[in-house]
């Protein structure tokens, strides 16, 4: 499942992608807003996406804003959540999300590139596997570090 969400600034290219993905074969779920909104705030579609992510296992999550910057760090608040940021330049910044810290959440600027840029993107992210060894032990200072700060 892939859960997404927006702001404002990213609720076009959000729909954009819902399309995208699912002729693609995915499933998708929606996590708003679901009318365009100038006053809406992210932290209230972004969290509760994130959250779900955080809670069901082999989940992605896809958060849009206008920098994608506050996105992420609301969306890395869930437990269990690593979000990376996209917001343009080499796509290879994408691949090592996956690959190295095993993002189950890219968040991207939607001010900052193009919809074919973001469908580019994603659809590399979510085919990108991790690629372990190495990694799996960062991953789990994270966690620790997740787990130390919950407390």
């Amino acid at each position: 499942m892939i859960y997404i969400a927006s702001d404002h600034a990213g609720f076009e290219l959000k729909n954009k992608l819902i399309d995208h993905l699912k002729t693609s074969g995915q499933s998708v779920e929606d996590c708003g807003p679901f009318e365009y909104k100038h006053e809406d705030d992210y932290p209230d579609f972004v969290y509760p996406c994130a959250v779900k992510v955080g809670h069901k296992a082999g989940s992605m999550g896809i958060v849009i804003g206008y920098s994608g910057q506050g996105e992420a760090v609301v969306a890395n608040k869930a437990k269990g959540v690593r979000a990376a940021v996209f917001y343009g330049g080499p796509e290879e910044v994408v691949k090592l999300s996956r690959q190295h810290n095993n993002a189950n959440v890219i968040s991207l600027g939607a001010h900052f590139i193009t919809a074919e840029e973001a469908m580019r993107a994603v659809d590399l992210w979510i085919e990108t596997g991790f690629e372990g060894a190495r990694h799996v032990k960062r991953i789990e200072k994270i966690n620790s570090i997740e787990l130390e700060n919950r407390n």
